[in-house]
């Protein structure tokens, strides 16, 4: 790949994703872009810049941005962010939220959904003492053939494998083919919608949070963009709401709109000068333990 047909598709991907790729990333534009040029029978990627430079293809450009996404998920990633959420985060928005029992949780980029179909699983086992609740789960990905497969809730063997309690996996899975597919119960309390982080949050209707999951994916953005993301996500967040983010992700040197929360690992508040209530952790309660996750052998986007 010469540099010009380079520096046009990291332009285009920033552009249209947020995704930053560096010169020593250009192996991916080639691996993952090669079997695109072929698909629409061009020559090759100088072919396939050629044709995006020529005419705008929507249909293309939604191709391109799917292949250099990363999708690497599975159940309870990391573990640490669920044992919060059951002991410390629910009870907390529980409390905060007891005159309209309502709580609003978003995950974005959510990949093929095992985040959010695993806070849905430590809600239903939290059912009785939600009882009269209205908890609502929205989750967002850019990628439309990830919110296809989200949607149906079918997952491979493998995939049940990585992080899934077999005590979830036995009450909430029924086997279907070669993999299992997850409880219509459970696919019901998650709805799936198509989002770019770099647009609105209110664009689709988000706002009001008190809780967002967006873990994983900022480590490949710039920091222009995560403060524009920071920025949109504390705008659709209650002043009394929360922010989790991946381990190796953080506000601090970013963005002002949220803060740290001392002897708090990947969670975050509202900033105090956004206004409102500051939020304050309750006391600890008791935690569901998932299995120990196997550690990730490496992000696609260093592959």
């Amino acid at each position: 790949m010469n540099s010009a047909d380079f520096e046009f598709l990291r332009d285009f991907l920033y552009q249209r994703s947020g995704l930053a790729l560096t010169p020593d990333k250009s192996y991916l534009l080639e691996s993952r872009l090669a079997p695109i040029a072929r698909k629409e029978r061009l020559a090759s990627l100088s072919a396939l810049v050629a044709q995006l430079r020529q005419r705008a293809d929507e249909a293309l450009t939604i191709q391109i941005v799917e292949a250099m996404t990363t999708n690497e998920t599975l159940f309870f990633r990391d573990r640490w962010p669920f044992e919060r959420f059951s002991a410390m985060i629910l009870p907390t928005l529980m409390e905060q939220n007891k005159a309209t029992r309502r709580i609003r949780i978003w995950c974005a980029a959510c990949s093929s959904g095992q985040e959010p179909y695993s806070l849905a699983m430590l809600l239903s086992e939290a059912s009785a003492k939600l009882a009269g609740w209205t908890v609502e789960i929205t989750a967002t990905d850019i990628s439309e053939e990830m919110l296809a497969r989200c949607r149906r809730g079918w997952y491979s063997t493998f995939e049940v494998q990585r992080g899934l309690p077999a005590d979830l996996q036995k009450k909430y899975f029924t086997k279907e083919g070669d993999g299992w597919v997850i409880s219509e119960k459970l696919r019901a309390m998650v709805k799936f919608r198509n989002f770019n982080l770099l647009a609105d949050p209110a664009s689709i209707g988000l706002h009001g949070l008190d809780l967002i999951f967006c873990r994983n994916v900022l480590i490949y953005f710039d920091e222009a963009t995560r403060k524009k993301v920071f920025a949109g996500m504390a705008k659709a967040t209650k002043a009394d709401g929360y922010l989790c983010l991946g381990g190796a992700e953080t506000v601090i040197g970013i963005s002002d709109a949220f803060r740290i929360l001392p002897g708090e690992r990947g969670l975050f508040a509202v900033n105090a000068q956004a206004g409102g209530v500051q939020p304050v952790l309750s006391a600890p309660a008791a935690v569901y333990r998932p299995a120990p996750a196997p550690v990730l052998v490496a992000a696609a986007l260093r592959r």
